[in-house]
């Protein structure tokens, strides 16, 4: 569309995929997100509270949640962590390559994967463990190296590489759950609804009843 951002229609094209997700077990943490209660059956809610990562490994993922928690760390608000931005973050990645996005989902998949095992190899040669292993203190040095312009360090540009694209997920995410949208004070969470209303199809979770929209 003319005069249409490319950073619009990224968020656009994120809101839409996330929109789907309430399908996926754990899954249910965005404003966007239609998720999906099984009255009376516990082992199901118990199977959808524990969310299972589509693309990345378990070492990625935990990976993944602890780089979001340091760019995004509690404070007065719950940090990336607790607003399950490494969820959004896989889902999003896996999403890219398996609904039709082609080269470009397959690269950003490419890309996470390389930066995560780049960050691992760079944290053994600086501080001989891997970079969850490291102290707090630590991570943080690493990751200023990374992030601070004046602080750059020949050598290292995969890794700035990574940490923008890692980041720019980080604040997507973030921004988009409902964490985060009330952390900004979002107005729709409280003068639009009480509470965000959960899907009204409890019989047809997957939504394959409903009627063709109107053209």
């Amino acid at each position: 569309m003319g005069g249409q951002g490319i950073e619009r229609r990224e968020i656009i094209r994120m809101i839409g995929m996330v929109s789907a997700a309430g399908v996926l077990p754990g899954f249910r943490r965005w404003g966007f997100a239609c998720g999906h209660e099984v009255p009376g059956n516990q082992a199901a809610l118990g199977a959808v509270a524990n969310f299972q990562p589509q693309f990345f490994t378990e070492g990625e993922f935990q990976l993944v949640d602890g780089l979001a928690e340091l760019i995004i760390p509690a404070d007065d608000h719950p940090g990336a962590h607790d607003a399950g931005v490494a969820e959004f973050i896989d889902f999003m990645v896996f999403s890219s390559a398996d609904l039709g996005y082609g080269q470009a989902g397959s690269a950003v998949g490419e890309h996470f994967r390389s930066g995560l095992v780049w960050m691992n190899t760079r944290s053994q040669a600086l501080y001989a463990h891997l970079f969850l292993e490291c102290t707090t203190e630590q991570q943080t040095e690493f990751l200023g190296y990374l992030a601070y312009k004046d602080r750059f360090r020949a050598g290292e540009e995969e890794g700035r590489s990574f940490f923008r694209l890692i980041k720019d997920y980080t604040i997507k995410g973030y921004y988009s759950s409902r964490i985060g949208m009330e952390a900004l004070g979002d107005p729709s969470l409280t003068t639009m609804w009480a509470e965000m209303p959960g899907c009204p199809h409890l019989d047809d979770p997957e939504h394959r009843r409903l009627p063709p929209p109107i053209v």
